[in-house]
């Protein structure tokens, strides 16, 4: 619990990005695949539900409420074979993806850095 307070919000929102982009690399790596339905996660309101879960849920706050915040990914036509994945705009979530990921990592790492320094003195 003291890391969830050191941390804040930026702890669960790195969780919720990476699982996001397992979400997204999914859907990249089955591009091909017959009757594959894109995913993706509305990463706020994933965001919303793992800050406040509701009473008596147990097991895993963070999978449920990525799991709750999926939907299908917008897709401008889908394949003959039933395949919605578009790979360009798979591919341009996915980067996107990454770098609202770095950003968060960076911010957690900078927060252990100055936590080190306060301990070290140096």
């Amino acid at each position: 619990m003291a890391t969830e307070s050191f941390l804040g919000i930026h702890g669960t929102a790195l969780a919720l990005r990476e699982q996001r982009l397992q979400l997204l690399a999914g859907n990249i790596a089955n591009a091909d695949t017959p009757g594959f339905r894109a995913q993706d996660m509305d990463f706020a309101k994933a965001l919303n539900a793992a800050l406040a879960p509701a009473a008596g849920t147990g097991g895993d706050p963070l999978g449920a409420a990525a799991e709750a915040a999926r939907f299908d990914a917008p897709t401008s036509q889908p394949s003959l074979d039933g395949n919605t994945v578009d790979g360009e705009r798979a591919k341009a979530a996915f980067a996107q993806a990454s770098l609202e990921y770095r950003a968060s990592l960076n911010f957690v790492e900078s927060k252990v850095r100055t936590m080190l320094t306060a301990i070290t003195g140096q």
